[in-house]
């Protein structure tokens, strides 16, 4: 038999979870809480443990999720989408916790965010409306372990003031833009750098905008190469991609 041949007949022994020790059966790994069942072995797949989705969800949930995340994982834990209201809440029963007002984020840091220059993610918006977005793509990221710089209100209604950020913009690895209204910001970046862009609609407009369905429409339609899209003010998913690829050696 061939090698090729060989190899393919192996595959599927290769693929074994009972024959392969590097197949830990990791999947099953969670504490169940009643209202929330948490994966505790998100952080050992993938290298960050699982976030909570904040919007509606009580204080009261949010908190004993992140303890139960605390208690069982080594690294950072967050929550997103947290209104200061129920972010008191939450900061009264994990006094360990932080809260981050523009981007709605409450967090427990326990490993500072990375400072590697040659992999840095870079964080743009077209308005300072953006920035909220913007914010939550920036914190994720630094939580995650990342090199995060931010620049921002540089949109193409005043395009001189990102041309005035050139070695900034070169040297990124990976550059998030977030853009409202037209969303053209994100083509433009594109067109520019050789790195990764991940592009985030915002639903910062009016009118034709449609609460940013005009920007994200935008952005998928970009004939500029290596733009990526999320949903309409993802940052979390932007700042969470672009740790992955920032990460990937």
């Amino acid at each position: 038999m061939s090698m090729r041949r060989r190899e393919a007949a192996d595959f599927p022994a290769r693929l074994s979870v009972q024959e392969n020790p590097c197949y830990e059966v990791r999947f099953v790994e969670q504490k169940e809480l009643g209202f929330a069942a948490v994966d505790t072995g998100r952080e050992k797949r993938q290298g960050f443990a699982e976030v909570v989705y904040g919007a509606g969800k009580t204080a009261e949930q949010i908190a004993e999720i992140l303890k139960t995340l605390l208690a069982e994982s080594e690294g950072n834990v967050m929550a997103t989408r947290v209104d200061a209201q129920k972010a008191r809440a939450v900061l009264a029963a994990l006094p360990e916790a932080h809260y981050d007002e523009v981007s709605r984020i409450v967090y427990v840091e326990r490993k500072a965010q990375c400072e590697d220059a040659a992999h840095r993610i870079l964080v743009l918006t077209a308005g300072t409306s953006d920035i909220p977005v913007a914010e939550e793509a920036v914190l994720t990221a630094r939580l995650m372990g990342n090199d995060v710089r931010t620049i921002y209100d540089v949109g193409v209604a005043g395009i001189h003031r990102l041309l005035a950020h050139k070695e900034e913009l070169m040297s990124a690895n990976v550059v998030i833009v977030v853009a409202g209204m037209e969303g053209a910001l994100a083509s433009v970046v594109g067109g520019l750098v050789a790195r990764p862009v991940i592009a985030v609609p915002t639903s910062v407009g009016y009118g034709a905008s449609f609460h940013g369905l005009t920007a994200l429409l935008s952005m998928l339609n970009s004939c500029a190469t290596g733009v990526a899209v999320v949903n309409i003010d993802n940052g979390f998913g932007a700042g969470a991609m672009a740790s992955r690829i920032n990460q990937t050696r």
